[in-house]
């Protein structure tokens, strides 16, 4: 019983091509005259040495005959999938038009598919559509069947709705297509940070100064609630671009643990951390880099200093690194004699601040912070680092006339 029912199965299975199908469908329902297949059988054998000779040469047999197979695929993609499978819509096409004709079509097909991109990544798509360089995925695409091509197209369309979406946000965020093709990122990062920028009312996609902000912004609002912290859609998101964009939410949600962890340094999630790098977007602005932390470190001189850039102020702070003490800029006489007590024992040690002067000066006054700390070593040095009697007198000296000692 289960061998007959097998059998029976297998009978109703047909394996030819869909162009013979609606082909033996339209001759036998009148819908295919006898005209016609005398115009179909001196197309075949033209396209055929066109095929061959477009994919390598029609002076071989076995090319020929490849393309001969290439040609019939082409014209049964085409027939079944703008017919949905009807082989009295596809006999009527081919009633209606030329055999070549349905060839180029579902070449043409492959050809649409073949320019479509294959991932989300802005910096790996190609533009200009279709061209020679792409004949070889052709020459593979043209023996692929029908349910192969619809998932590949299945899937590339989901890679351009989510490049589009993309495209989308950063234009409604001051950023063209054209910026995104020079940033080179990934959509999804780029949808990703958009929301994020949203639901902060931002209005631009944020260069590293700024996103950095951000993350601090919402860690000083949602870190001790990460349960307040929601991320929306925008009420005037087209509806194509719906799906994706809640996609890329629900993937923000997954990650707000950690984006919300004030214990990790932004920097070391999302720039240096494996499954963060690419996955959120920021400009590359190095100029806005340099002069943000140009800034920063301009503020903390400030701040270590008190403000105080006279050369005294300046080489009692260099004196107390060389002293392997923490810096300042004005001493007590009996603060400055502890500190060369200090270095009669542990050494003078000059370098400490030049290093301290090329890691924390502005860099715009670094190299005259280090000329005149080695003006000072070099008039100084053999004095403070004396085992003589009295050299402390003579080094306290030193320090008065030109440090800051109170």
């Amino acid at each position: 019983m289960a061998t007959d029912m097998s059998a029976a199965g297998l009978s109703l299975y047909d394996a030819r091509p869909f162009f013979e199908k609606a082909l033996q469908h339209g001759l036998q329902h009148k819908i295919i005259d006898s005209q016609k297949l005398e115009s179909i059988s001196s197309d075949a054998p033209k396209g055929m040495v066109q095929i061959a000779r477009y994919f390598g040469t029609e002076f071989l047999r076995p090319d020929l005959e490849k393309a001969m197979a290439r040609m019939v695929n082409l014209v049964s993609l085409y027939l079944e999938s703008n017919c949905l499978g009807d082989l009295q819509a596809a006999a009527v096409s081919l009633q209606a038009h030329s055999f070549l004709s349905r060839s180029k079509g579902g070449s043409d097909m492959l050809k649409a598919l073949i320019a479509m991109p294959q991932n989300s990544h802005f910096g790996m798509n190609e533009r200009g559509g279709f061209t020679d360089t792409h004949i070889p995925q052709l020459a593979k695409w043209t023996l692929c069947s029908l349910a192969q091509y619809q998932a590949e197209l299945a899937k590339r369309k989901q890679v351009v709705c989510v490049i589009d979406a993309a495209v989308w946000f950063a234009d409604q965020l001051g950023f063209d297509e054209d910026d995104l093709e020079d940033a080179g990122k990934d959509a999804e990062a780029v949808i990703r940070t958009a929301l994020l920028v949203m639901s902060q009312r931002g209005r631009k996609l944020p260069d590293w100064v700024a996103f950095d902000k951000m993350i601090a912004a919402l860690r000083q609002k949602h870190g001790s609630k990460p349960e307040d912290f929601h991320v929306q859609l925008p009420q005037n998101l087209p509806h194509e671009f719906q799906q994706v964009t809640e996609n890329a939410r629900q993937s923000i949600l997954a990650d707000q643990v950690k984006i919300l962890d004030v214990k990790l340094p932004t920097r070391k999630l999302f720039d240096q951390t494996p499954a963060f790098m690419g996955r959120y977007f920021w400009r590359e602005d190095a100029l806005s880099e340099i002069d943000h932390h140009a800034r920063e470190v301009s503020g903390a001189w400030d701040k270590l200093t008190g403000g105080n850039t006279d050369d005294s102020s300046l080489l009692t702070l260099f004196f107390c690194m060389a002293a392997h003490a923490a810096p300042k800029t004005i001493l007590s006489e009996k603060s400055a004699a502890t500190l060369l007590r200090k270095i009669k024992k542990a050494g003078f040690k000059p370098e400490a601040a030049t290093e301290y002067i090329a890691a924390h000066a502005p860099a715009q006054y670094q190299s005259d912070y280090a000329q005149l700390w080695r003006s000072f070593v070099q008039e100084g040095e053999a004095i403070l680092s004396s085992d003589a009697v009295g050299s402390i007198d003579d080094a306290l000296a030193l320090l008065r006339r030109e440090c800051n000692i109170k």
